[in-house]
């Protein structure tokens, strides 16, 4: 049986990430690991505050709702062992190198995370969801299993 400790969970608040977020849940409750839920902010997001346009703390009321409902989840999971919570921007003007999937693969490094389970972005999905554009690049690199959902 495999040794997972940590699964690490990004999200963009989107449904495939919702779903993502699932089974992520579902793969630490079967092995007894912790999860870390990472909201990965999209360019428009990420560029919006800092211009001074959209505020933080709105962003971080949309992701509290959504985590809410993951812990929820953790809640109703006793393999659990527990839930912690992140966010980073995945874009900035300032660093042409950063996108979501480095970031993801950067928390990933940095949690040493055992297993990453990431939503996949569906042919119709909104272009704004920014997740599933970093699906790819997180399979192609990522040092640990990769579920892509």
């Amino acid at each position: 049986m495999a040794d997972i400790d940590l699964v690490l969970a990004p999200t963009d608040c989107s449904e495939e990430s919702a779903r993502a977020a699932e089974y992520a849940v579902a793969v630490a409750d079967r092995y007894g690991a912790a999860v870390h839920m990472l909201q990965v902010v999209e360019e428009r997001v990420a560029l919006g505050m800092e211009a001074g346009d959209l505020e933080a703390e709105a962003i971080a009321a949309q992701y509290n709702d959504f985590a809410d409902d993951v812990d929820a989840m953790v809640a109703d999971a006793p393999g659990v062992s527990t839930i912690s919570h992140s966010s980073a921007a995945g874009f900035t003007s300032d660093r042409l190198s950063r996108t979501p999937g480095s970031v993801v693969l950067d928390t990933a490094e940095e949690l040493d995370a055992d297993f990453i389970v990431i939503p996949r972005e569906a042919p119709s999905a909104d272009p704004e969801e920014t997740l599933g554009k970093a699906a790819l690049y997180v399979l192609e690199y990522a040092s640990q299993p990769v579920l892509s959902v």
